[in-house]
């Protein structure tokens, strides 16, 4: 669900730079991170020119899809075990985090009833979020 979300990018960059939507997927294919994709098309929002209007509603969505992203990474780039007593599934977080003296390797959370519906609700959140950037697109002619 994600990646057809992010996708969505493209399309905004197709519009905000004034070419086509193959020359934006090549764009896209070649920022390998989200960070860069949302960085590239803030920017082009941000451009000189740009009616304020266009470009507030662009940096709306694209910081709602920044907050998401980092719940995405969050359950994305982890681990998934189970609790040897409990039998209950466990997400360990593939980071280092560096300290003064030490390292600490692997937070672990539990996916209990809270996360769960936390993941519910980034998925109903993200289905919101997909709908309004295509109608974005769609009212701003951009190409599909």
């Amino acid at each position: 669900m994600w990646t057809n979300t992010e996708s969505l990018l493209i399309h905004l960059i197709a519009g905000l730079s004034g070419t086509n939507k193959d020359v934006a997927v090549i764009i896209f294919l070649t920022l390998n991170t989200t960070r860069a994709r949302i960085d590239l098309v803030e920017r082009l929002a941000k451009m000189d020119g740009r009616p304020a209007d266009i470009r507030d509603t662009i940096l709306e969505h694209t910081q709602r899809l920044s907050k998401l992203s980092s719940i995405r990474n969050r359950y994305n780039h982890c681990i998934y075990s189970f609790d040897a007593d409990s039998g209950n599934p466990k997400t360990i977080l593939m980071r280092i985090a560096d300290r003064k003296t030490d390292i600490k390797v692997g937070r672990e959370d539990t996916m209990d009833d809270k996360a769960i519906q936390e993941i519910e609700d980034i998925v109903a959140q993200l289905s919101a979020a997909n709908r309004d950037i295509w109608h974005l697109i769609g009212k701003l002619g951009f190409p599909v």
